[in-house]
């Protein structure tokens, strides 16, 4: 198991598991019934996916045993320099769901029509939502087809990408308790 160097200052951990799987985890202020409604529900994903000056224009989610997540994300930050306008697209394939507990999918890079981008590594994506002490703690365990897939997206900004999302999202949970 190898710890890995936060990208900032966070509540969320990761580790890597057998060289191809990505552990994180995190607890956040909210019941399970919120977050999970937070990561299958399009008008809450639209909200807080993407890492901070990044906005989510399209999503369109089937949530279901083989239905599927489609989304674009785009850059609206100038300060991002290069990064400005960039588009992001993305696949996710959901496999199995458990109302409230845990969700399991495949997530890949896409274009903008949801065809695959073969030439990106892929991941199988489980989620699990557990009580704890007031909130939640999500356990996400991002499973990649070899050692070189998950070091791609790790070199790609991955774990400060997917970092500031989290944060994010905990920003959304604490506003929509107010």
């Amino acid at each position: 198991m190898t710890q890995l160097p936060s990208a900032h200052p966070s509540p969320m951990t990761s580790r890597v598991e057998d060289g191809r799987t990505l552990v994180l985890e995190r607890l956040f202020r909210a019941p399970p019934e919120r977050v999970f409604a937070a990561f299958s529900q399009a008008e809450h994903l639209r909200r807080w996916w993407g890492p901070r000056g990044w906005e989510m224009p399209v999503c369109t989610l089937d949530f279901r045993p083989g239905g599927r997540w489609h989304y674009g994300m785009k850059c609206t930050d100038p300060a991002q320099g290069q990064f400005y306008g960039m588009e992001s697209w993305g696949l996710g394939v959901y496999r199995e769901i458990e109302d409230g507990a845990r969700i399991v999918y495949t997530d890949s890079f896409s274009d903008a029509q949801g065809g695959v981008n073969a030439a990106m590594p892929f991941t199988l994506v489980e989620l699990t939502f557990t009580a704890q002490g007031g909130g939640t703690r999500v356990v996400n365990r991002s499973t990649y087809a070899s050692e070189e897939g998950l070091k791609t997206v790790l070199d790609m900004g991955m774990l400060q990408g997917i970092t500031e999302t989290w944060d994010r999202l905990d920003g959304d949970l604490g506003a929509a308790q107010t």
